[in-house]
């Protein structure tokens, strides 16, 4: 396969993540749309990494990987804290907890 089809693949990934991102309204759908977007970048990086023939655009997406697994921690940790005050996890009602 030539890299072109692996950046046609992540701008259709990307799409559909950014797509999900402003249609949905369920938190955890919004925050699976963000790591979708996150995946297709990184396999833009990589296709790029491939077409320049060095390794930066590897060892980027392994940086965007790291910093994508402490979102997932964060972003769970917050989803399930307005789940448990609001007993819903629509982006809604996340924006009505102010202090």
């Amino acid at each position: 396969m030539s890299p072109d089809n692996y950046l046609y693949l992540a701008a259709l990934l990307f799409t559909l993540g950014a797509c999900g991102v402003l249609l949905r309204r369920n938190a955890i759908v919004v925050f699976m749309c963000i790591e979708l977007m996150l995946n297709a970048s990184n396999l833009a990086l990589v296709a790029f990494s491939r077409m320049h023939g060095n390794l930066d655009g590897q060892i980027l997406a392994f940086f965007v990987m790291v910093v994508a697994a402490a979102e997932v921690v964060v972003g769970l940790a917050i989803i399930v804290m307005v789940y448990r005050s609001r007993h819903s996890a629509s982006v809604d009602d996340a924006s009505l907890m102010k202090l």
